[in-house]
């Protein structure tokens, strides 16, 4: 599996009130395991990978059950480290505590070409001797296409690509910054195992997340990149615009593919969209 880089931070505690904020816990035990938490917390934001780690039990058990699998201390600092990147996830309710445990839950949102998805999350966090002894992570993928969650049974098994649910949000950036950086998909012959090969991350990888994730075809995913160039060199352009010239200029390689496509996600012809852009300009440029 790829090593991804610390460059940010997913932080499931982002909005959380600060401690003194919190409500006063009567049962010390309660207030014990509020207070851990609330350093786990403060360590996440710091983006302190060894702050993290010294709040696990060398005991603890940490059990990703997206993947299905269960990591012990040895193995957490990789898995820490790859999911310290990525979108930010939204808390849907405190963080509740009772005696040793601690729970909540969020929603983490993907965007990636024109598909989006998201994971409804929750965490149980359970302390003892002052520190984080074992971790149930849960993740149920929402259907781009729908409302209603993605059972465990009905998805493809996810053990074999090495990520979990918030690593898959952090593929989702890496893949979105990769082609707004490098733009790979001005190259007509773009294929899959390319893309692959620039990001680090595997086809199996690549293709979970397009197909399953977020909806779409990697041939769609190229698409749409290559649609919003042209349609930002349109704006930009001076004149009256050959629109086949840019399109091949773009990456499509077939004036059929760039005319659905353009059609697909504008809901016009391109003549129509240059008239109504025409019409834009002149109205925005009259005193």
């Amino acid at each position: 599996m790829k090593r991804l880089r610390v460059s940010g931070m997913l932080n499931p505690f982002a909005d959380q009130p600060p401690m003194s904020e919190q409500p006063t816990d009567c049962d010390p035990l309660t207030a014990a395991t509020r207070a851990v938490v609330l350093r786990y917390h403060l360590s996440w934001k710091a983006r302190d990978l060894d702050a993290v780690m010294a709040l696990y039990h060398p005991q603890i058990e940490y059990h990703d059950l997206f993947q299905n699998c269960c990591f012990h201390y040895p193995q957490l600092r990789d898995y820490v480290r790859d999911s310290l990147c990525g979108a930010a996830p939204e808390h849907q309710e405190r963080i509740r505590v009772d005696g040793d445990t601690a729970f909540f839950q969020y929603r983490l949102n993907l965007q990636g070409g024109d598909g989006s998805s998201c994971f409804r999350s929750s965490e149980a966090i359970t302390v003892r001797d002052g520190l984080i002894w074992r971790i149930r992570e849960y993740a149920v993928l929402v259907n781009p296409h729908s409302t209603t969650p993605t059972p465990a049974s009905n998805r493809p098994a996810v053990s074999h690509l090495g990520l979990s649910a918030r690593q898959l949000g952090v593929l989702a950036d890496d893949l979105q910054q990769y082609f707004q950086r490098a733009q790979p998909y001005l190259e007509p012959s773009l294929d899959l195992q390319q893309v692959a090969a620039a990001t680090g991350y595997s086809r199996n990888q690549l293709s979970y997340l397009l197909n399953q994730v977020l909806g779409q075809s990697f041939y769609r995913y190229v698409n749409q990149a290559r649609l919003e160039h042209l349609l930002a060199a349109l704006a930009n352009s001076q004149g009256t615009p050959r629109i086949d010239e840019l399109a091949f200029a773009a990456g499509f390689n077939s004036l059929s593919a760039f005319y659905k496509c353009f059609r697909q996600h504008t809901g016009l012809t391109p003549k129509a969209y240059l008239l109504q852009l025409s019409l834009r300009t002149r109205t925005h440029d009259t005193p």
